[in-house]
């Protein structure tokens, strides 16, 4: 980046959440934006998780947006290179490269209060931009355990969404540590390579029948030939997920169903009855995200496989000793432990106006005014942020629907004219989680007996949302300018003028 640059918008990352606000600013009539994107590709999670047998647990006509329906799916739940694929088209369909600045991480982003502007300092130089959008996403940092002697281990070590290709698996002692949605896909992809696997499993998961099919050539012309089609069976999708909310958010004891459906998934998979034991969990389904797969129980069963009840507690060299006591060897080490979610690592980068990292502000739990600003952090706004999670559904509707507030917000602040900023006010963020909040006790998330990364380590659920999309797409329809303080350039203090919003209006 040569010299000073400074644009209305800058967004940070290239996945579902940055292409998305690419794609909306342009049809807004922004085009002075830039997406500033770390690695070499877009893509987000989807670039970065390379794993064998890697793809969606969402349907494939959901996990799309709206706006760029895709009707040649080659299957009903679609693999990571056919995502992949559909991020690129998007990305030329809508003229987005041009904006793109790759190789370009977003190292620091500091509040200037005297300029009304955000200072962003990337691995290329330093550019300023009057609106930040966060579009990292909560699964883009790899969580590693801090694992007693783990730095004694001889062998090869890595997490799945850091996956070694270049590291053969074949003929090896492979430990795999965590039961998570990616290990579940691993764990099949790659037991009938490897001499033996050793699954490291701290809680079993409750996994139900993947209903996954190819789509064929016929069932995609129709779709690309009428293409209502394709809405329609991307809205019957949405309507099914949207009925199933209630059971999730208000009624968990209606998901025993779901739960006798699991267990006979699981005994017809596994005949052994010790090993059945050791895979049932004990805690109400829904609590921890629920699974799919047709071929991670029949991979368990197998005699090169052994599933250890207790996570890994310490190392000893080539020695793995599990929680239980139970030690294994191993010459190459797997970490399916997931991300950091509720510590997000881009919050240590952003600097607010009162000098603080967002980090430090959250603290004692991330908190944002209706998943998408913070007190303290003017024209600032997050994709995919606090509370915005779903436990059945497509994060896409998510971020569509944030999507809705971006334009608002950048309507709101066109009308209030030149050089100003909108800060959301504390009183209003805090009404908005104590409602959140207040909801969340009554989900399966919180009473379901389980620990999940759902949860942070003060217990709180920051992660999910306690509501329909309907719900939070109604919510996040419209910018309320009542719940925030608009900015002005510095008076004669030196200090920016605060117009203070006037009422209420933050209900969950």
């Amino acid at each position: 980046m040569a010299g000073h640059e400074h644009v209305r918008v800058a967004v940070i990352g290239s996945g579902f959440g940055g292409l998305g606000a690419a794609v909306r600013l342009r049809r807004e009539g922004v085009t002075d934006f830039v997406l500033l994107e770390r690695a070499d590709e877009v893509g987000g999670t989807w670039r970065d998780n390379s794993y064998p047998g890697c793809a969606c647990d969402v349907p494939s006509h959901l996990y799309s947006f709206s706006f760029a329906p895709h009707p040649d799916w080659p299957r009903t739940f679609s693999e990571r290179r056919d995502i992949r694929d559909y991020l690129e088209h998007v990305t030329d369909t809508f003229g987005l490269r041009p904006h793109i600045r790759f190789g370009t991480e977003a190292r620091r982003m500091a509040w200037d209060t005297r300029n009304l502007r955000w200072r962003i300092e990337t691995a290329r130089g330093e550019l300023t931009a009057d609106v930040v959008v966060s579009a990292t996403g909560p699964l883009s940092e790899p969580r590693v355990p801090d694992i007693p002697g783990l730095d004694t281990f001889p062998g090869k070590v890595f997490h799945t969404a850091r996956w070694d290709h270049d590291h053969a698996l074949a003929g090896r002692r492979v430990a795999v540590v965590g039961t998570g949605a990616s290990t579940i896909q691993i764990v099949p992809a790659i037991q009938p390579r490897v001499g033996h696997l050793t699954l490291f499993q701290r809680t079993p998961a409750w996994v139900l029948p993947r209903m996954d099919r190819a789509i064929g050539e016929t069932e995609r012309a129709v779709h690309r030939a009428v293409p209502a089609t394709t809405r329609l069976r991307r809205g019957l999708l949405w309507a099914v997920r949207e009925l199933q909310v209630r059971a999730f958010t208000k009624h968990p004891g209606a998901l025993g169903a779901v739960e006798r459906l699991a267990r006979r998934h699981l005994a017809r998979a596994v005949a052994d009855p010790a090993l059945r034991e050791r895979l049932t969990p004990s805690y109400r389904i829904g609590c921890k995200r629920i699974l799919l797969s047709n071929d991670f129980y029949p991979a368990v069963a197998r005699p090169n496989v052994d599933v250890v009840a207790g996570g890994l507690a310490e190392v000893r060299g080539s020695t793995l000793v599990a929680s239980d006591g139970t030690e294994t060897e191993a010459d190459t080490l797997i970490f399916g432990t997931g991300f950091r979610v509720t510590d997000m690592p881009v919050a240590e980068r952003v600097v607010g106006a009162e000098g603080r990292t967002l980090a430090e502000a959250w603290s004692g739990g991330m908190a944002a005014l209706r998943g998408a600003t913070a007190a303290g952090f003017p024209n600032w706004m997050t994709m995919i942020g606090p509370n915005t999670g779903l436990g059945n559904s497509s994060m896409i509707l998510m971020i569509e629907a944030q999507l809705n507030y971006l334009a608002d917000y950048l309507r709101l602040l066109d009308t209030l004219g030149g050089g100003a900023a909108l800060d959301a006010r504390p009183a209003a963020v805090a009404a908005w989680n104590h409602r959140l909040q207040g909801r969340m006790r009554r989900t399966v998330w919180n009473t379901g007996g389980c620990t999940s990364w759902y949860l942070d380590a003060g217990g709180r659920n920051t992660t999910l949302w306690p509501g329909t999309t309907t719900e939070f797409r109604r919510a996040t329809r419209r910018v309320d300018p009542a719940e925030y303080d608009v900015l002005r350039p510095p008076g004669d203090d030196g200090g920016p003028a605060v117009t203070a919003g006037h009422g209420a209006g933050a209900g969950a």
